[in-house]
């Protein structure tokens, strides 16, 4: 029952991680569109939210592809920090 559990809780974990990924590209894309037209800008709290709540790897792919926020130091900061979050979280429940 337990690896049942564990398998259900894995498939739903990266079911999360997949959709809140694809909303963190978007939201990157949006923010740039808009830097370049010099409009409303996304808030960094909304970007490292979706990081927060699973994003970070759509985030990630999006500082590459549309090279945004990626150079700049106090953004990336938080960022990595989220992704030890991740990397914790994923190892505590590995070895639990």
């Amino acid at each position: 029952m337990t690896n049942a559990f564990d398998s259900l809780t894995l498939a739903a974990a990266l079911g999360i991680y997949a959709l809140m990924s694809a909303v963190a590209f978007s939201l990157y894309w949006i923010d740039k569109q808009r830097a370049g037209r010099r409009e409303w800008r996304i808030p960094e709290a909304t970007l490292h939210g979706s990081e927060l709540l699973g994003g970070w790897p759509g985030a990630w792919l999006a500082q590459r592809v549309f090279r945004h926020k990626w150079q700049k130091r106090s953004y990336m900061v938080v960022f990595w920090a989220i992704v030890a979050l991740h990397g914790a979280g994923w190892a505590w429940w590995s070895v639990r």
